[in-house]
């Protein structure tokens, strides 16, 4: 091991987390302004990423003018999924209201093979397995392009959750729904804000997680579920903390694949998939609320 391999392992690794922190972002900010564990999320990464190859490589509208389609059709399809799904189990018990999510998300990934099928696609990246040479360290063109999208969608998410007027009606309604109210914010408009931007960004995510060597599969929608460790890490009702814990597990992830084979190969190849999940195992039991979660007060 060099200090090339760990420079690189370090790129990889922040462009991975760079997708889960994509990810993670869409899932608490359901979460923040309507209390659903979203794990139907994956279902828009999924569909996201098959959108993006059909618009770009079978329609021939590039692998950007694919993408921008597929941020549209992804939103407008959470927004659906919202209003004809999850609205009608609004009071229903928070397990029962979990358990719709992840059959929301196994319909979609139904739909998507009967559509597209199950074999691997090429997604028509236009930089696919090319690299770069910096210092001696052969980094991903792909994990650049990563990195730099995911982070300058995070920064514009941001920019509009703190100075838009879209942006401060969601915090205020995540905040104090009834006060949000009666200062004239319409509750429904930012539900439907808030899950045109998960689905957004599950598309983004999904696309880039498709991209290299990687390809279009159905194994996409796995990502919702190795997103969690983030989520809980950063906290469930923190953008901030989702970001962090996003990048977090991703150079976990990536340093465990690099070191684990080196200095413990007997727990076998794919050990650097689990790891994520003892991060999570490990923040549940000390830090339940996690790194920037809102700590529950209660009364006696």
């Amino acid at each position: 091991m060099t200090w090339n391999d760990i420079l690189q392992t370090a790129v990889s690794g922040f462009a991975l987390g760079s997708t889960y922190a994509l990810v993670a972002l869409g899932f608490v900010i359901v979460f923040a302004a309507t209390r659903i564990m979203n794990f139907s999320q994956g279902a828009f990464v999924l569909l996201g990423a098959y959108l993006t190859y059909q618009f770009g490589a079978v329609w021939n509208l590039g692998f950007f003018g694919g993408l921008l389609c597929s941020v549209g059709v992804c939103g407008l399809t959470a927004i659906l999924t919202e209003r004809f799904v999850m609205r009608r189990f609004a009071h229903r018990p928070t397990f029962s209201v979990l358990m719709v999510t992840i059959g929301v998300l196994y319909i979609f990934e139904a739909i998507v093979s009967s559509i597209w099928g199950v074999k691997s696609q090429n997604l028509g990246d236009p930089w696919r397995l090319d690299t770069i040479t910096m210092g001696g360290v052969a980094i991903s063109v792909s994990d650049i392009w990563t990195l730099a999208i995911s982070v300058t969608l995070i920064i514009a998410c941001f920019l509009f959750l703190t100075y838009t007027r879209g942006g401060l009606s969601m915090r205020a309604s995540a905040s104090d729904k009834e006060a949000a109210v009666s200062i004239g914010i319409n509750p429904r408009r930012v539900t439907y804000g808030v899950w045109f931007v998960a689905g957004a960004l599950g598309a983004v995510a999904g696309t880039l997680l498709a991209t290299g060597s990687s390809g279009v599969t159905l194994g996409l929608t796995s990502v919702v579920f190795a997103t969690m460790p983030a989520v809980v890490l950063g906290g469930l009702d923190s953008p901030v903390g989702a970001i962090v814990g996003g990048f977090a597990i991703g150079l976990v992830q990536q340093f465990t694949a690099l070191v684990q084979p080196v200095l413990w190969p007997d727990l076998g190849s794919r050990f650097a998939t689990v790891t994520p999940f003892i991060v999570l195992l490990l923040v549940l039991l000390i830090r339940p609320k996690g790194l920037f979660g809102t700590r529950a007060v209660e009364r006696f």
